[in-house]
């Protein structure tokens, strides 16, 4: 039977696995919102289904993987909402599954180290959201026997995503809160993350997927800058800074987010292990767009 990665919510992450797996013979299903997207979709060698509106019962019937990287809403998990029956009928078939969450669980730790085993004490709705979201699909794993598995993401950068563009146009601040650290993760070393833990699956498990060095902000900006050889944009303090109530919420949680169990469980040496070696790499082959 040809692998077959049924990917809901086929967003930024998911086509980075898409890129790795499709070349290697596998076929992937990926959801979009619109029939608009779904001739993009085709063009990258996904087969596209249209979701919301189309069924996921017959793509479920075909898949041998299946990961989710929908978001929860005030109402739940939409997946699950929307098909959570039709998954737990195609659970024992499933050989893997990957809910993609993030580190935005562990709540506020002014600093501190946080590792998987750390208790989730969520500061925001769009945390405890999460929770509630993780433990809807643990369930599924404990009463179905899917083959689950939690990846726990910090701030996701990459090609399209980063501070290059901001600084070159002169916007980009860096915003100082002292002690305010983010950990980040290049998006070609998330792919590499779960391809790897498709490769060893352990049902159950839970992974942080972070880089090895969680930074200020400002620092970033600040090396962007460096990198482009413009001048680093001024510092603004965090209290008189103009942001708006979602960017604000970020800067609620500072904490640092350790990653042995990838290394340890999943043999993963990360390709981008700060990020220095990630902005290098983006401006070197996309320069910085």
């Amino acid at each position: 039977m040809t692998a077959t990665l049924l990917s809901i919510g086929h967003g930024y992450s998911a086509r980075a696995l898409a890129a790795r797996l499709v070349p290697r013979g596998w076929r992937v299903i990926g959801t979009t919102r619109s029939a608009d997207k779904a001739a993009a979709l085709s063009a990258t060698g996904v087969t596209p289904l249209v979701w919301p509106g189309e069924a996921l019962d017959e793509a479920l019937a075909q898949a041998t993987h299946l990961l989710t990287s929908v978001a929860p809403d005030g109402a739940g998990d939409p997946v699950l909402a929307a098909a959570g029956p039709a998954i737990a009928r195609a659970a024992p078939a499933l050989r893997w599954a990957g809910y993609l969450s993030t580190t935005g669980v562990y709540g506020d730790h002014g600093g501190g180290w946080v590792d998987e085993d750390t208790p989730l004490a969520p500061s925001t709705a769009r945390g405890r959201a999460r929770v509630a979201a993780e433990a809807a699909w643990q369930t599924l794993h404990r009463d179905h026997g899917l083959p689950l598995h939690i990846f726990r993401l910090a701030g996701i950068y990459g090609p399209g995503r980063g501070p290059f563009a901001k600084v070159r146009a002169g916007t980009a601040r860096r915003i100082v809160k002292p002690g305010q650290v983010f950990s980040r993760i290049h998006v070609d070393d998330i792919a590499q993350v779960l391809a790897a833990s498709i490769a060893r699956p352990d049902p159950g498990a839970v992974y942080n997927l972070c880089d090895d060095d969680p930074a200020p902000p400002e620092d970033v900006i600040a090396h962007a800058a460096d990198l482009l050889g413009v001048p680093r944009p001024p510092e603004v303090a965090f209290a008189d800074a103009d942001l708006s109530p979602m960017a604000r919420s970020f800067y609620a949680e500072s904490k640092r987010v350790r990653n042995d169990r990838i290394k340890r469980d999943l043999g993963v040496a990360l390709r981008y292990p700060t990020y220095r070696e990630g902005l290098a790499a983006l401006l070197a082959a996309h320069g910085g767009g």
